[in-house]
């Protein structure tokens, strides 16, 4: 396993069809007062929980340079977001093949965004139900384990909202789609579909 392998966010022009909210252009970059509730020890939890799924996620490794923005960049609204300090780790499946990274941003103190960013080479194959796996380990452990109960935007776990974004996507020949839940325990996720080149990247961002 190569600890090292990042994935860095794509940040580019893109044809955006959404689920629950419009995706709109980014407007100047501003610092967010970071009054987030997890923290960067939750890294280890979800660690854990990965392993029982035989996903192994790499020790984080600190970003603090000019790179910062393209591992721990989000939009709150239409306003594009930075950080100040970041940590990345290396996601690997079972047989050794990297799946992406797992980010999370804000001060060096206290988080303020968490990203999880899987890459997958066609979207209907195996690695579906490790993105959700991913995707539900992170909700669970920095939003709240409430999804069944709340079902929030009508979707009554997190897989029917990844099929339903899935199937979404193949249906609007567009290069990206956004899904965005509000609410839930005060915070806000963010999924994303979008191709590239080689393969479709699956990106998760929790923030509040």
């Amino acid at each position: 396993m190569n600890p090292k392998i990042l994935i860095p966010i794509l940040i580019g022009i893109a044809v955006v069809v959404s689920l629950a909210s419009m995706y709109s252009q980014s407007e100047p970059m501003s610092v967010p007062s970071y009054e987030i509730d997890f923290t960067y020890s939750d890294v280890d939890k979800i660690q854990e929980i990965l392993a029982i799924q035989n996903i192994r996620m790499s020790s984080p490794t600190e970003i603090k340079d000019h790179t910062v923005s393209q591992y721990c960049m989000f939009f709150d609204g239409n306003t594009q977001k930075f950080v100040k300090y970041c940590i990345t780790t290396a996601l690997t499946s079972s047989d050794g093949n990297p799946l992406g990274n797992l980010n999370m941003g804000g001060s060096s103190d206290t988080p303020v965004m968490a990203l999880a960013l899987v890459e997958s080479h066609r979207l209907l194959d195996s690695r579906v139900s490790e993105i959700d796996f991913i995707f539900q380990t992170m909700i669970e452990t920095l939003v709240c384990d409430c999804w069944d109960e709340k079902q929030p935007g009508g979707f009554e776990s997190v897989k029917s909202w990844l099929d339903a974004a899935e199937k979404q996507y193949l249906e609007s020949g567009e290069t990206t789609i956004k899904s965005t839940i509000d609410g839930l325990d005060e915070k806000q996720i963010t999924l994303e579909i979008t191709v590239t080149e080689k393969s479709y990247l699956w990106t998760l961002i929790v923030t509040k």
